[in-house]
């Protein structure tokens, strides 16, 4: 009697995160492994998600190759960090690791010219004055007439301006959260083990929320669309109906207010200590 050999099926291919993850965290496999560099494949996507949206903000000479490298490098070290037990989703995880990375190079490259490191403090230090005098947000009209410019000059400088204003924005999950969790409350990172630092970072993200719920809506709204739903300048301009100029201020204008806001927190607090 003639036997048939049956032949063994093909190997399935992994097709889905949730597939590569299983086998990644089960296997003995160590850095650098097959299905890593699979992991890393299907996230690549995000890298340069995340470095767009770093790098339409920099001048022609920053090279976005530099940036994507780094940005691998964060990517690796999220992917060799996560711990799924932390409860957050890798993607989440890897952004906040991929953004970090890409800032880090940028900061190292000092690329921000010194003219426009000295606009900034000059419209931080104004904004500051006019915050305590006033007590409340200056307008684009009282910042203008501060600083002898015209509406319209105030509102160039700003734009002028817009390069060196990172701030983390990682740190409110949605503007309208009412929980007011953070990524950096949902993010586990196994080499954070200092109970003194984690208390500076629930106070920082403490500030920030604080400031992010007394900006005025639009500013609010723009921060939020732009960071945390990915919408370019251009799309968050035509919501509003407005030029992209204008919602490129408005972000500006935002963002320095939010770091003027940490910074006047953080002399306070020396100044309670001193």
């Amino acid at each position: 009697m003639k036997t048939t050999k049956r032949s063994a099926k093909p190997a399935q291919p992994l097709n889905t995160a949730s597939q590569l993850w299983e086998n990644y965290l089960s296997s003995m496999e160590g850095p650098g492994s097959r299905i890593e560099g699979q992991i890393v494949e299907q996230y690549l996507p995000l890298v340069k998600t995340v470095v767009r949206r770093v790098a339409v903000t920099l001048p022609s000479h920053v090279s976005g190759e530099d940036l994507y490298s780094s940005g691998l490098v964060g990517l690796l070290s999220a992917i060799r960090r996560y711990n799924p037990a932390c409860g957050t989703a890798f993607e989440t995880y890897a952004r906040v690791r991929i953004r970090g990375a890409v800032l880090d190079e940028l900061r190292s490259l000092d690329w921000v010219p010194r003219s426009v490191h000295d606009k900034v403090r000059k419209v931080e230090h104004t904004m500051r004055g006019l915050e305590q005098t006033k007590k409340r947000t200056p307008t684009d009209v009282e910042m203008a007439k501060e600083l002898k410019l015209s509406l319209s000059d105030y509102q160039q400088l700003l734009e002028g301006i817009k390069p060196p204003t990172f701030v983390c924005l990682d740190s409110a999950r949605s503007l309208d959260c009412d929980d007011g969790a953070s990524h950096y409350e949902a993010v586990t990172d196994e080499t954070q083990k200092d109970p003194g630092e984690l208390l500076v970072q629930k106070d920082i993200t403490r500030f920030v929320g604080a400031r992010l719920a007394t900006m005025p809506e639009m500013q609010r709204k723009v921060l939020e669309l732009y960071y945390f739903k990915d919408l370019r300048l251009w799309e968050i301009a035509d919501r509003f109906g407005v030029t992209e100029s204008r919602i490129s201020q408005v972000h500006s204008l935002a963002i320095l207010r939010l770091r003027n806001y940490l910074v006047s927190e953080a002399e306070q607090c020396d100044a309670l200590i001193a």
